[in-house]
């Protein structure tokens, strides 16, 4: 086990991912000092472009780029990903090393079946990592799970939006463009459709829009299955006039 257990960890299926869809987030976490980390399930070994092993040197420097402490790889296989008993014992051996106490999901629907499968493998796994008697314990799972919604076409609105600076938008761009292998000259990637802009302006357009909710330069937005909780409500965010 880590020496401290995280606070936040992001799960991606393939490195890049968690960069595109909480980055900054993780950005932020970061600076507040919080303890952050990613799991990335698979190499991204069938990419058409790049190498694995240079997609390993790639993520390294953007995990610097966005203050990320710990970055870890559990090496399953990339687009052939499955919700297995396999993958769940690797999953909740990584997740009872690491033991965060809040983890970001990818949003349950998407375009990539690896991201469908991520979502529901690393949900079913941060819940078994609980039980004592799986796999021979110790019983360890995460307080919170958060779904990543950028870039959805879906019909659901967040259930927060998380504001960031120009400042830690800069540095989820910086941490994009660590994966020249993948995204240059790019206008597409994973959930993200083209639309003619270059990649790292389609980024910035939704980062724009969501923080523009929630009247912040920047954001990046999360949905929660269960209802959230308002201790006051004399002192919540955002205008309504």
């Amino acid at each position: 086990m880590t020496e401290q257990p995280l606070d936040l960890l992001a799960i991606a299926a393939h490195p890049d991912d968690a960069e595109l869809t909480c980055g900054g987030t993780l950005a932020r976490a970061a600076e507040q000092g919080y303890r952050t980390g990613i799991l990335d399930l698979t190499r991204g070994e069938m990419a058409s472009r790049g190498t694995p092993e240079l997609r390993a040197e790639e993520a390294d420097r953007a995990a610097a780029a966005l203050g990320v402490g710990v970055r870890v790889n559990a090496g399953l296989p990339d687009a052939r990903l499955e919700n297995s008993q396999e993958a769940r014992r690797v999953v909740v051996g990584h997740l009872r090393d690491l033991g965060p106490a809040t983890v970001i999901l990818p949003y349950p629907r998407g375009r990539h079946p690896d991201h469908r499968v991520a979502s529901a493998l690393a949900r079913d796994a941060c819940f078994l990592a609980g039980l004592r008697e799986y796999d021979g314990g110790p019983g360890r799972r995460p307080e919170k799970i958060l779904y990543a919604m950028a870039y959805r076409e879906d019909a659901v609105k967040p259930t927060f939006v998380v504001p960031l600076t120009e400042e830690q938008f800069q540095r989820k761009v910086e941490a994009v463009r660590c994966y020249a292998s993948q995204f240059e000259g790019s206008t597409a990637a994973g959930e993200i459709f083209p639309t003619g802009q270059p990649l790292v302006e389609r980024v910035e357009t939704a980062s724009r829009h969501y923080g523009s909710l929630i009247r912040a330069p920047h954001g990046e937005p999360f949905h929660t299955d269960e209802t959230m909780r308002v201790s006051d409500v004399t002192r919540l965010g955002v205008r309504s006039l």
